[in-house]
């Protein structure tokens, strides 16, 4: 029954990635626009030369990041919407140390990491804390808190960081995640080393997740809260733990954009999607580290390469976005593919 439970796990993602391209296919003919062209352009979009692949990469590492997250979160039993405000916060602390320190890189490079990482991770136990002791659902609470982080990190952006201004100034080079080597290795894309950070992080959570009693209890909590009490184990500071675990995740997923990316800081209008994005990454990963990796890696391309569409072949950008959101569609409905599965192999036999 394992076995069979693991061929569903493996077999469930990628039906649900290859109905989603069919059905994108699908709307491509009906709209007028040829298909192998749509998904040419697309490819061509996120792979065609070297300085796409590097953009690729760096869409990549965010996603990595923010899937973790969330996926460590749901091993808790916990829904951790607030990925977006925790990326928010992260990005903000990682670069205010960043502008703020003077020190050779070797000390500030990893200060404005650990800035970033412990804002998220600030932003992740206030929830947890909450659901721990109050009982207070975790969705609502980070909900909230992103629309907290986003506000205060404009103001902050705005009144001290800045002279009223909009962007802060670049972080200094020590603190940066940048490499001439690896942009020069991709035609000066904004590719950088926090690729390296991210598959750090998920072999960090695969070792704490199966290998370590810490993993061990919040896996059981996740399983059986009831369970879990009975046995000795103590739910409230695993709720607590594992919210503050998924916010360093998500804090560093900032800490990419902020010492990577772009170097600064701007005032947001709006969200930045990475961390409701994170979500999409954890279901079709399966909660799995690399899962989560290879699933940051299908929805990196196809953001990347999204931006080819228009020019390359006529289709809207949004042609994506609905090809994601399909992808997540059958991953929901996973029991029917699942039920499509069990006749098949029952039929087989």
């Amino acid at each position: 029954m394992t076995s069979n439970n693991r061929l569903f796990g493996i077999l469930v993602p990628i039906i649900s990635v290859i109905l989603g391209l069919i059905a994108g296919a699908i709307i491509m003919i009906v709209s007028g626009h040829n298909p192998i062209q749509g998904y040419g352009a697309l490819w061509n979009g996120a792979f065609g030369d070297t300085f796409t692949i590097g953009e690729t990469v760096r869409r990549i590492t965010p996603y990595i990041l923010t899937g973790l997250s969330i996926a460590f979160a749901f091993r808790a039993g916990l829904f951790n919407i607030g990925a977006e405000g925790q990326v928010i916060v992260g990005w903000l602390a990682s670069v205010w140390v960043g502008l703020t320190i003077d020190a050779p890189m070797i000390v500030h490079l990893p200060l404005a990491l650990i800035a970033g990482a412990l804002a998220g991770g600030l932003w992740g136990f206030i929830p947890g804390l909450l659901k721990a002791k109050l009982g207070v659902h975790e969705v609502i609470v980070t909900i909230m808190m992103n629309y907290i982080a986003m506000f205060v990190s404009n103001e902050i952006v705005r009144s001290v960081l800045t002279d009223h201004g909009t962007t802060t100034d670049n972080i200094a080079l020590t603190a940066s995640l940048g490499s001439e080597w690896l942009q020069s290795l991709t035609s000066y894309s904004r590719m950088h080393f926090g690729i390296l950070i991210a598959l750090f992080a998920a072999a960090i959570m695969w070792f704490l997740v199966e290998r370590t009693t810490i993993g061990y209890e919040i896996k059981a909590v996740g399983f059986n809260k009831h369970a879990s009490k009975y046995a000795g184990m103590n739910v409230s500071k695993n709720i607590i733990l594992s919210m503050v675990i998924a916010g360093i995740f998500a804090g560093l997923a900032g800490t990419m954009e902020g010492l990577g990316t772009y170097g600064n800081v701007s005032v947001l209008s709006a969200f930045t999607n990475l961390g409701f994005d994170g979500i999409a990454v954890a279901l079709l990963g399966a909660n799995n580290p690399l899962g989560v990796v290879i699933a940051a890696v299908l929805f990196g391309s196809l953001k990347e390469g999204a931006g080819e569409m228009p020019t390359g072949a006529g289709v809207p950008t949004e042609l994506v976005d609905i090809i994601i959101a399909l992808i997540i569609f059958f991953i929901a409905s996973s029991y029917i593919i699942r039920w499509a599965l069990q006749r098949f192999n029952k039929e087989g036999k």
